[in-house]
């Protein structure tokens, strides 16, 4: 991977100033009330309630801060703290009928101040402005997602493959047979590989290589969860298969495709994969692809 732009370094980071000065984070009075932003934020998260756990993954804090912040929002009536009703080792966190008050009392200085920076700019522009940060959102969360190499058996791999096999079978019209996943044995150590895709440490997305003779891998069960489909990270998962494949000293890769997987066979063929023969006898595939790799 290419080294990142020091010019793309200054420029995120120019625009990360701008915009925080703007929308007032670094205020203590965020949006005018009587608390900094990081309470604010942990108000809006909260929701219908949640664990403490869930929390800290979704917004990334230290365990102590986190705990610190919600102490105090619990002092100050906002939130309540209790033990799971069926797990004693998850605390939960749920907002009061002040808590949610106050909710509802950020929001609409929100979508005020939103409105206000929105309302010197043309329809046009606005819509502009939308979808480039629809495009950055995109993108910053492609950033963000992992991959990792795991063991097939390991429980996240067979939970991506029981997503995918509940996905596919849904789409093919003849159904699917989950006993025609990869074995554990056939993606892990000398015989292949298995990568699983990391969104906030939750798994959504896998793909799997093995060797099917010297020279020659296979590509198979490339998947991503549809909460995080249109990011890219197909690509990306095929990437890392890629790349496994080169440093495995495989130089040519194939994988089948069924007909119903339009989406899929367009995304090989943009990624350098060509049509061949069929190579197997996969009673699920259409088409069948090839793409030799450079050292």
């Amino acid at each position: 991977m290419e080294p990142v732009s020091t010019d793309h370094v200054t420029a995120f980071r120019r625009f990360n100033r701008y915009f925080t000065r703007r929308i007032g984070v670094l205020d203590d009075h965020y949006l005018g009330q009587n608390r900094p932003l990081g309470e604010a934020r942990l108000l809006f998260e909260i929701g219908d309630g949640m664990s403490l756990r869930e929390l800290r993954t979704r917004l990334g804090l230290d365990a102590g801060y986190l705990s610190r912040m919600a102490k105090a929002l619990q002092a100050q009536g906002m939130v309540t703290l209790s033990a799971h009703p069926e797990d004693t080792r998850l605390r939960m966190i749920e907002l009061t009928p002040a808590g949610r008050v106050e909710v509802k009392e950020q929001n609409r200085r929100a979508n005020v101040v939103v409105a206000g920076l929105l309302d010197g700019l043309s329809e046009p522009q606005q819509a502009e402005l939308a979808g480039a940060m629809a495009t950055a959102q995109r993108l910053l969360r492609l950033a963000s997602i992992t991959v990792a190499l795991v063991d097939g058996a390991a429980p996240d791999a067979r939970a991506c493959l029981d997503g995918y096999a509940a996905d596919i079978d849904e789409r093919f019209p003849e159904g699917f047979d989950k006993d025609d996943l990869v074995r554990p044995h056939e993606v892990s150590g000398e015989a292949g590989a298995f990568f699983v895709a990391y969104e906030e440490d939750r798994p959504v997305g896998c793909g799997a290589l093995r060797r099917l003779e010297p020279g020659v891998g296979e590509i198979r069960h490339v998947w991503v969860h549809p909460a995080a489909r249109r990011l890219g990270l197909a690509r990306r998962l095929l990437d890392a298969l890629e790349q496994e494949a080169v440093a495995r000293e495989l130089t040519v890769v194939r994988l089948d495709t069924h007909a119903a997987l339009t989406e899929a066979q367009a995304m090989y063929r943009a990624c350098g994969y060509t049509a061949i023969p069929a190579y197997d006898d996969n009673v699920y595939a259409s088409h069948w692809f090839e793409k030799r790799l450079a050292p």
